[in-house]
């Protein structure tokens, strides 16, 4: 079933194929990126959105491929790849798991799978936040106690702050609330 590649087989970068799957489905379109080693093949394609400004990317296993075509033959030189900027990207992974971090020291505090989950929502639009036991600290001048509802908000009553975190725990309790909406997933439990 699976296309014998053989070892000097290889795919330019740029080149139009069309590969036929195990499951009798076609992908057809430019290649990105090719792994000799593991036969994995990654395919940009038009978007099935039809936006101009995306594509569809395949990652296509060789392994399960009954047929592949090469349509056009790249003879360009694939650009050069972009710079990375190695410091944001640090800076991302260090934030990354600095929350990772913190939601595990909510796990040991005991914290409830509800406080979990609106920490993670209040997280979501405010990067000040941490836990102090199983209270929710937003901006440092915001308190959350459990069980976490609006009235467990508790901080200077004129704050903006306070009146804002309010807000985002009645959206958070609404939400979850609310019976799933057609072919959507469930909320999580």
């Amino acid at each position: 079933m699976a296309t014998d590649l053989g070892s000097s087989e290889y795919f330019t970068v740029g080149s139009l194929v069309t590969c036929t799957t195990c499951l009798d489905t076609q992908v057809e379109g430019e290649v990105l990126a090719f792994d000799q080693v593991t036969k994995m093949l990654i395919i940009k394609s038009q978007s099935s959105s039809n936006r101009t400004t995306l594509n569809n990317v395949h990652m296509v296993n060789l392994a399960l491929v009954s047929d592949i075509q090469v349509k056009k033959e790249s003879k360009e030189t694939p650009p050069c790849l972009p710079s990375l900027n190695i410091a944001r990207l640090n800076n991302r992974a260090k934030e990354q798991i600095d929350k990772k971090r913190k939601l595990v020291s909510a796990l040991k505090a005991g914290v409830s799978p509800e406080g979990q989950r609106l920490y993670v929502a209040i997280n979501k639009t405010i990067d000040e936040v941490s836990w102090n036991g199983e209270d929710i600290i937003v901006m440092k001048n915001v308190r959350i106690t459990p069980p976490y509802k609006p009235e467990n908000v508790r901080g200077n009553m004129d704050s903006k702050a306070l009146i804002h975190v309010r807000k985002i725990v009645e959206k958070h309790l609404k939400d979850r609330e609310a019976p799933p909406t057609g072919g959507g997933r469930a909320p999580s439990q």
